[in-house]
């Protein structure tokens, strides 16, 4: 089956590298940096708020600061790369982002932290896009899937590895360290893409007709959009006149964008690119799959935390050995399935297999600890593994390759734009099913119920008679009724999970194959052949 394209933004091209291996080893770095560092604000930020005196809505808005200019950034990297290398653009990016993580720790000013977060959220955009456009400009064709691969990862070890070094770094070396480990790694980066990346021409041609509007309306309208749904389950959503300016200012932009790129003689992104069968119902994917996601990653955590009041390293195990260590068995075994099938069976095993892993965790209950989610860890990871590397590669593959500059910018914005909009949703979900079942269960108690009197005498010979005793059995009470609210709202995001797995089984249904090229699963062997002639 072939596929017609409409050429719209700027053709693709690069020079291959002559040191894969190496620039594979700066991908997988790039992708390590990204994943931790994005992570360490949700499991890292009391650590964070303590070591910085913040208080709660201080906290979230610096949550918020270091990860938005991600999005202001991220879809027109590829554009950047495209035009001045990847050299220009992803060694100084490295060596800044080493700088700016040696200073946070050492700030005590509120205002310059902020700052210098959101400097390390911009240059931290960088990385990804930038892996990406490596990819298909500076690697070989029979490259392609493993550096993909190399992108895929980032997702099992973002969501798992950032347990096991926040709690490392916060209960032996000091938090300092969730910063001072890019003052290692970021230049080792910089170090072998100098050694590694090829030299390249300026594309003066496209800096003459660059879409700076274009690329400046998507930013600011998915950062705006970004900002809102971050802070929107905290702000109440649409009872905060914030949110709605940040949402309505997104959405206005948005539409700006779309007419720019249909009017300019020279359209960065044209939406034309990406208006085909193949790559709506990827997207589609994507945004199942990060539902599904979201909910196991919130809901495990949430509850250790929570309702067992475990820190983050006293959890590292579980996530080291259900999830850190399979996912990099898991990937190869993904990559031998695209080479021999077609990427829709690894996008279905691999949602039947969150599916079945939210159903094990929606059992939740009080008398589970951490190896209880042994099982439900280790299927998810693996069903990560499988769905967002075969959605990649089923997205790329559906697409011009010569386009993938205009593409891969819609990547990024469906990428980080599909997490928070999942993220969001869920923890607004969560707070009012922990309300909806705190007031079932308090429902059915009264200061006169037989139950309560009896249980409150029992505990009574705990905390001893009289008035303070009678508060402290009262109090017990009334904890192990919102323990049982939280379990329940826990459990009800599995079950979100669960049915965003099976949305995307069936969105699969309509899914066509990709056609023929780099990274269709006989284009190996078909190679193979012809040289063989």
């Amino acid at each position: 089956m072939t596929t017609a394209f409409r050429s719209f933004g700027p053709v693709t091209e690069g020079t291959t590298a002559t040191r894969p291996v190496l620039i594979v080893a700066a991908l997988l770095l790039a992708s390590f940096v990204v994943g931790f560092d994005t992570r360490v604000f949700v499991v890292g930020l009391p650590d964070l708020e303590g070591a910085y005196s913040l208080g709660s809505d201080e906290a979230s808005w610096l949550s918020t600061i270091a990860n938005a200019p991600q999005i202001l950034i991220a879809s027109a990297v590829a554009w950047l790369v495209t035009v001045f290398g990847v050299r220009r653009i992803m060694i100084p990016t490295a060596l800044v982002y080493a700088i700016v993580s040696l200073e946070i720790p050492m700030v005590h000013d509120g205002p310059i932290l902020f700052v210098l977060h959101a400097i390390r959220g911009l240059l931290l955009g960088v990385f990804i896009p930038a892996t990406i456009m490596v990819i298909f400009r500076n690697l070989d064709k029979r490259y392609w899937l493993i550096g993909i691969a190399i992108y895929a990862l980032r997702v099992p070890l973002s969501q798992n590895l950032g347990f096991v070094l926040v709690g490392f770094y916060g209960d032996y070396l000091g938090w300092q360290w969730m910063y001072w480990q890019d003052v290692i790694v970021a230049p080792l980066i910089a170090l072998l893409l100098v050694i590694a990346a090829p030299k390249e021409q300026i594309n003066l041609g496209l800096l003459e007709h660059a879409d700076w509007g274009g690329m400046l309306l998507l930013g600011s309208s998915m950062t705006l959009l970004y900002v809102g749904l971050d802070q929107g389950n905290r702000l109440d959503w649409f009872q905060s006149g914030t949110i709605i300016a940040l949402l309505v200012g997104g959405c206005t932009l948005a539409i700006g964008f779309v007419i720019n790129e249909s009017v300019v003689a020279h359209p960065w992104a044209h939406l034309s690119v990406i208006m085909s069968r193949n790559i709506g119902l990827g997207y589609a994917i994507i945004i199942c799959y990060a539902l599904s996601s979201a909910g196991a990653s919130m809901a495990i955590p949430g509850f250790l935390h929570t309702v067992l009041g475990f820190r983050p390293i006293a959890i590292s195990a579980l996530y080291l050995v259900g999830a850190v260590f399979p996912a990099f068995l898991f990937i190869p075994v993904a990559i031998i399935l695209l080479r021999r099938f077609d990427a829709r069976l690894c996008i279905v095993l691999g949602l039947s297999l969150m599916a079945l892993g939210s159903q094990l965790g929606s059992h939740l209950t009080l008398a589970w600890g951490p190896w209880n989610f042994l099982p439900t860890v280790l299927i998810h990871t693996a069903g990560q593994s499988f769905v967002f590397f075969a959605a990649v590669v089923y997205l790329v593959g559906s697409s011009d390759p010569s386009r993938s500059t205009a593409v891969s910018a819609y990547i990024q914005v469906v990428r980080l734009g599909s997490v928070e909009l999942a993220t969001s949703i869920l923890g607004t979900l969560q707070r009012h099913r922990e309300q909806f079942h705190s007031d079932i269960l308090n429902g059915t108690i009264a200061a006169t119920s037989q139950q309560l009197q009896l249980l409150l005498g029992k505990l009574q010979h705990v905390y001893g008679q009289g008035t303070r005793g009678h508060l402290e059995s009262l109090s017990a009470v009334s904890l192990a009724i919102r323990n049982q609210a939280t379990i329940l709202a826990y459990s009800d995001l599995f079950v979100v999970s669960f049915w965003a797995a099976v949305a995307g089984l069936f969105v699969t249904i309509f899914m066509i194959s990709m056609p023929y090229g780099p990274l269709h699963q006989d284009f190996k062997h078909q190679a193979i052949a012809e040289a063989d002639r």
